[in-house]
């Protein structure tokens, strides 16, 4: 087997690790809506699958996560699983295309990468939410936006921005990915 062939079905089996734990992850909240949206569970294993495997990886999983949820366990309810999957793929593009696009691999270059695939992924699912308001009944303005894309969603924010460097890491401590050792050193968890 090719190197390519290795790392790809290394990345395509990771991927569906990803998967698996974004739908098994919002279980944890007990399918209680408001801790849902509160502690983000689909979003942090879409977010390291951009990290580790790549943009192409992270926007599949984002994209395909809400819906294979829904046709599984119901939630997230349509119709607003819609904008919800293009949200999750835009954070996995962007998280994995701005890490891939970083000189350094640092603990800094993945905060950088996080933080604007946060915001990111946060217009794109307001962008989503309009125009599904435009064809539904369903409510949306900047009330709302500004209420579940941010205030809500702040305990799900300060645990991204904790957790997933501290498992980027120990990741690499592990030899997993490919933070500069140095950095990794130098934030020891």
């Amino acid at each position: 087997m090719s190197a390519n062939t290795r790392l790809y079905v290394k990345k395509l089996t990771l991927s569906a690790m990803f998967l698996a734990l974004g739908l098994v992850l919002p279980l944890l909240t007990g399918q209680l809506h408001s801790l849902g949206n509160m502690l983000l569970p689909m979003h942090l294993p879409v977010l390291l699958c951009g990290l580790i495997c790549g943009w192409q990886y992270g926007g599949l999983v984002g994209f395909i996560l809400p819906m294979l949820r829904f046709s599984i366990f119901g939630m997230p309810r349509m119709p607003l699983a819609i904008p919800m999957a293009f949200e999750l793929a835009a954070y996995g593009l962007i998280v994995g295309s701005l890490f891939a696009l970083s000189k350094s691999k640092s603990v800094w270059a993945v905060y950088r990468s996080l933080i604007a695939a946060m915001v990111g992924g946060r217009i794109v699912w307001a962008v989503g939410r309009v125009i599904l308001a435009g064809v539904s009944n369903v409510p949306f303005g900047w009330q709302v936006f500004l209420t579940a894309g941010f205030v809500e969603a702040v305990p799900g924010i300060l645990l991204q921005l904790v957790l997933i460097p501290v498992i980027m890491v120990a990741l690499t401590r592990a030899g997993l990915v490919p933070l500069t050792a140095r950095d990794a050193v130098a934030h020891k968890v």
